[in-house]
């Protein structure tokens, strides 16, 4: 099945709303009575509001995890980045939401209020109603574009962003109020009424969903540590048996791991294929101040949480396959290596890319796993030594690139660098899977 990218669906939502936006004045009541520059306002008013509540209705589906869209979207990771994306833009569309309705003042100063567009007026619970709707939007406002401020300074701490990320689904559904009171009561006899309805009614859910903490627990298992390993001092190996009701999962996919309930849930690629007695090992990085510490707080037979399994970065083709892997990049392909053992494979050519071999004792495992499977060639890259690895030097090494798919995790800004240097040969059109998860 073709992914759709998160570029495209989220150019293509915010149009679909305009167009139904435009079909509403074209097929329904038109253009309300008024001076253009009031006329203008008003439906500025009416287009941004529609994109507002129609992006953050979305932000707040995506937020549910949804597994049905793994397939059409390319996996959870990329579902996380159109969440993300999504925020951004309905920012803007907020903060245009707002300057049509501040341009009020202006208009009013420069042309007076003749010709300004009436309102419409309802029955008195109506106008009630309507006010409190108006009193919802204006105090949701600032915090809502805070914290989508706040989502985009990666320095903030996670643990509080985390925490005011809470509040997220109330401000929703302030906005969602707004959106409902404050909207033509035309539209409710129009198609684009419908089309608001039921994006209230799904932004709402996945608010609701948020706000019981249900998001992900139909996929949440127990489990305890087996066995906490230190093989260099900013890594940690983690092996954990789950119960027996895990459904299992494929090389290269990711969880949600809970290992202490304070610090709350961080997605970590399986480093293991599916095993028979349902243990998962886990090789994480020291980031920050919680992975830097990790190892200390640890202990076998401690409990822990997995919610799971997501991704759709699973080493699927028929076509050769070349992997390539940057630093701690390498965990989703030592899953894919053990699966290789089990299951018929495409040949394999494995990239990694470390800082400095000599001191990389995953440069040992991989080279011992490697000679164990015919089907796969190791390329080692010492980056300190030899730079990093380009489109050109992988093409020395690969000169039947051209027919084969690339599967990449690492840095974003060493695929950017790929990609443009393939681009750059006319290699472009090579299909490259790369991971693009992230939390923020």
């Amino acid at each position: 099945m073709k992914t759709l990218s998160h570029t495209t669906f989220l150019g293509g939502f915010p149009a679909l709303l305009t167009l139904a936006w435009g079909a509403n004045l074209y097929f329904g009541a038109g253009l309300p009575a008024g001076d253009s520059l009031w006329v203008i306002r008003a439906e500025a008013l009416h287009l941004s509001g529609l994109l507002a509540v129609g992006l953050m209705s979305l932000i707040m589906v995506l937020a549910t995890r949804p597994t049905w869209l793994e397939k059409p979207l390319g996996g959870m990771d990329r579902i996380y980045l159109t969440h993300k994306w999504a925020g951004i833009l309905a920012g803007i569309a907020v903060l245009a939401h707002w300057a049509a309705d501040e341009a009020g003042g202006p208009i009013k100063d420069l042309i007076g209020r003749s010709g300004k567009v009436a309102r419409e007026h309802g029955p008195e619970l109506y106008e009630s109603l309507r006010h409190l709707g108006k009193d919802m939007g204006e105090w949701a406002l600032y915090p809502l574009l805070g914290l989508i401020l706040l989502s985009l300074l990666r320095r903030f701490p996670f643990r509080p962003w985390r925490f005011l990320h809470r509040a997220m689904p109330i401000l929703y559904l302030m906005g969602a109020f707004h959106a409902l009171w404050l909207a033509p009561l035309a539209w409710w006899q129009q198609p684009v009424g419908g089309v608001l309805a039921v994006l209230i009614a799904a932004g709402s859910w996945g608010a609701a969903v948020a706000l019981l903490g249900r998001i992900g627990k139909r996929r949440r298992y127990t489990g305890e540590i087996v066995t906490v390993e230190t093989p260099a001092a900013d890594l940690t190996r983690i092996t954990c048996r789950l119960e027996p009701r895990w459904p299992g999962h494929r090389a290269g996919q990711f969880v949600f791991l809970t290992l202490h309930d304070r610090e709350g849930q961080h997605p970590f690629t399986i480093a293991s294929a599916p095993r028979a007695d349902g243990c998962l090992t886990f090789v994480i990085k020291a980031l920050g101040d919680y992975t830097r510490h990790l190892a200390a707080r640890l202990t076998p037979g401690q409990t822990v949480s997995v919610e799971g399994p997501y991704g759709c970065f699973d080493f699927r083709g028929e076509r050769p396959q070349i992997w390539i892997a940057g630093g701690v990049g390498i965990t989703p392909f030592l899953a894919g290596l053990e699966a290789l053992g089990e299951t018929p494979h495409p040949p394999v050519s494995l990239h990694y890319a470390s800082r400095d071999l000599a001191q990389d004792p995953l440069a040992g495992e991989l080279q011992a796993r490697a000679a164990r499977l015919p089907n796969v060639r190791l390329h080692l890259h010492d980056t300190r030594r030899d730079g990093h690895l380009t489109a050109a030097r992988l093409l020395q090494q690969e000169p039947r690139l051209g027919a084969s798919e690339i599967w990449f995790c690492g840095p974003s800004g060493f695929a950017r660098d790929l990609k443009a240097g393939l681009q750059a040969v006319g290699l472009g059109a090579v299909p490259f899977h790369h991971e693009a998860f992230a939390m923020r």
